[in-house]
């Protein structure tokens, strides 16, 4: 038998609020179709990301990636500052 190896997903936002321990707010942006009115709109959605050292302020533009599960919230560690 093959073992096949799960793909990690990332995403890409913005840090929206850094006041909790280890963790920030990352707020995801992306596109939806209407399915009526074939229209595109914006829908965005806040995830809690694991910050071990404290390293991203408010304003950051981050890529996180997903994980097992921290808390009852937290399932995402960011990775990266994208400049």
């Amino acid at each position: 038998m093959e073992q096949t190896k799960k793909k990690i997903r990332t995403m890409e936002g913005l840090v929206v609020s850094d006041k909790m321990m280890k963790t920030v707010v990352v707020e995801v942006e992306r596109t939806k179709k209407h399915p009526k009115y074939l229209k595109y709109y914006r829908v965005t959605k806040r995830f809690k990301a694991h910050d071990e050292n404290k390293q991203y302020k408010v304003g950051d533009k981050v890529i996180i990636e997903e994980m097992r599960p921290m808390s009852r919230d937290k399932r995402w560690k960011v990775v990266s500052k994208i400049a």
